[in-house]
């Protein structure tokens, strides 16, 4: 992929990219150590790590597969055809895995929780890390990987059933579930699941109205809602 000059045909170059990614990997451990006032925290510099590798790893994989869908994802927010609800829930969705960084963070430092074990802590980095490996298959078998909803009539926008999306029908989604819960169990904080149970109500109303907006708009979509029958959860929802 060739890179391309800042603001050439409305595009974010590819270094413009990885800078965004490495500034985003950097700043994400703030979330953590700062509310917890320490930096001597073992368990919570592996997610760090965790976060960080799978953030950037994860993009870069993208990036050569679905050269434009990076910059599709950076922009999405202001297309004119997002939908206005999204525009509300995008953010929210985004912001609550922070939230629960943050609370877990505040757990450590004031106590709140009780320990829950070394197991339920590694528990639930393999969490993070399957939900990170869900997510970035998700985005490498859908080209239309937006970060908004909207019908991509501009991208050429077709329903994709193959990969993760012929077990459920939002995968990405599931794999965020799953990684913030991973955040709540690995930093041993029972209170961070406040935060999660909020990130899941998020989710479930973002499905609905997705697949009401995909059901509605886009051609082929109902049928495959007949094939892959579960939203987010196999064999329940």
């Amino acid at each position: 992929m060739n890179d391309t000059s800042p603001g050439e045909n409305g595009t974010i170059s590819r270094t413009q990219i990885i800078a965004r990614l490495i500034v985003l990997a950097l700043v994400m451990p703030l979330f953590i150590f700062l509310p917890a006032g320490r930096w001597d925290w073992p368990m919570a510099w592996a997610v760090a790590f965790v976060v960080s590798a799978a953030m950037v790893g994860s993009r870069l994989l993208v990036l050569e597969k679905h050269p434009d869908l990076l910059n599709e994802r950076a922009e999405s927010i202001s297309a004119e055809d997002a939908k206005p609800w999204d525009r509300i829930l995008a953010p929210a969705m985004a912001a609550t895995p922070l939230l629960v960084l943050v609370v877990a963070g505040l757990d450590e430092r004031f106590d709140w929780s009780s320990p829950i074990g070394i197991v339920a802590e590694l528990l639930g980095l393999g969490l993070i890390v399957l939900g990170y490996a869900v997510a970035t298959w998700a985005m490498w078998a859908n080209r239309f990987f937006s970060g908004v909803v909207r019908i991509q009539h501009d991208r050429g926008h077709q329903v994709v059933a193959n990969g993760p999306y012929a077990i459920v029908r939002h995968p990405g989604y599931t794999g965020s579930v799953m990684a913030c819960v991973g955040f709540a169990l690995a930093l041993a904080s029972l209170w961070a699941f406040v935060a999660v149970a909020i990130n899941v109500v998020v989710t479930i109303i973002r499905t609905r109205l997705e697949d009401r907006t995909l059901t509605e708009e886009l051609p082929g979509y109902s049928t495959f809602t007949e094939r892959t029958r579960h939203r987010l959860v196999p064999g329940v929802w």
